[in-house]
């Protein structure tokens, strides 16, 4: 507490932003936001129920900046108008945006504010923490999205200064991430892959789980070449059974825990990702196939299903992207990482880097790869 009585300052110039909407209180947040708090602004945007709102203001509002959703925006995505209203709430340049299911430390939010001096957009690495059954099975996908590309996380840390110049992104599609990222490309940004990143993540219940399974598959309509390789899974696996070739399977299989054995071991991820989740690749991969046949039957019926209603769009392409944005001033270039002033139509053009961040001592290391 300072001389007057009021909280201390944040110990590092950075907001958090945590979007979220609950049935019954998240009283299990008090501790992580209690310590939030101590390092940075936290912005809690809550689209919860009125009497869960309430409980919400009682259990943590004296720690955070307590907000409902902006009642102006319009969009069929809860999350994506929670960002849209905490982001330029926000009283710092460096913002993290995570859901609430993710436990950022000391460690990482202090590497995520370095990356943030060079970027526009940071995205770093999430792992489960506990591992239950359905987190072994769910860090199968992870480790093939590490070895085929990068995967995507539950957190994203981005500049307010590029979020609000490029008018935030689009809150009707179904896939926030992914198109936060494509967003900033489009707009000219600066985008850093912190492969090597691990920010923990707690694993869901496993009906939750279970539920999101389609879900998450619809994703695939926003990546066509990725969706089209899921939807080859079950003939390939037929054709193998009726042909009476197992070995086939079985040399796919391997060929499979192989890949996700190369997303397991890059940038170090071998600290946090057990040798055991490589296997689980296969399985996600056949499950990736049926639930991909039942996105696009969803896609068929006006979209997935969504919030009591139906989203089409699982994110916008970068081509209409691209289209959309033509019509804003760029980024500016020189000077290190600043934000767009009046006058300027410099385009700083995007690129995207690597970084590989292992911890020694007490503070990471990250270098560019």
């Amino acid at each position: 507490m300072t001389a007057a009585g009021s909280p201390a300052p944040p110990a590092l110039p950075m907001t958090y932003v945590l979007p979220i909407r609950r049935s019954a209180p998240a009283g299990e947040l008090v501790d992580y936001l209690r310590w939030l708090a101590s390092r940075v602004e936290v912005v809690v945007v809550d689209g919860s129920p009125p009497q869960v709102f309430a409980d919400h203001r009682r259990l943590w509002g004296s720690l955070v900046r307590h907000l409902p959703p902006d009642p102006r925006l319009r969009g069929r995505n809860g999350k994506v108008r929670g960002v849209l209203t905490g982001v330029p709430a926000a009283t710092h340049e460096n913002v993290v945006i995570a859901d609430d299911d993710v436990r950022y430390d000391e460690h990482g939010l202090r590497a995520v504010q370095r990356l943030l001096g060079r970027a526009d957009l940071v995205r770093p690495q999430n792992y489960f923490d506990p591992l239950p059954w359905h987190a072994y099975w769910d860090t199968g996908r992870i480790l093939l999205n590490r070895a085929t590309g990068a995967d995507f996380p539950g957190t994203l840390a981005v500049r307010r200064s590029v979020f609000v110049a490029m008018g935030g992104y689009d809150p009707d599609v179904l896939f926030e991430n992914l198109e936060l990222i494509r967003t900033v490309r489009a707009f000219g940004g600066t985008i850093v892959t912190a492969a090597g990143l691990y920010v923990r993540r707690l694993p869901p219940t496993t009906r939750h789980f279970r539920s999101q399974r389609v879900r998450q598959a619809y994703d695939e309509l926003a990546q066509p070449m990725r969706l089209l390789a899921a939807l080859h899974v079950l003939p390939g696996v037929a054709v193998a059974l009726v042909a009476r070739r197992p070995g086939l399977l079985v040399a796919a299989a391997a060929g499979i825990v192989a890949v996700a054995e190369i997303g397991r071991r890059q940038a170090g991820g071998a600290r946090v990702f057990p040798p055991a989740t490589a296997w689980m690749a296969p399985l996600w991969l056949l499950e990736r196939g049926v639930c991909g046949w039942l996105a696009v039957g969803q896609a068929a019926c006006g979209g997935v299903r969504y919030a009591g209603g139906r989203l089409r769009r699982a994110a916008n392409s970068v081509r209409t992207l691209n289209r959309r944005l033509a019509g804003r001033d760029p980024l500016p270039v020189g000077g290190g990482r600043r934000a767009p002033s009046a006058g300027e139509g410099l385009d700083l053009g995007y690129t995207e880097a690597t970084y590989e961040c292992a911890t020694s001592g007490t503070v990471p290391q990250c270098r560019l790869t």
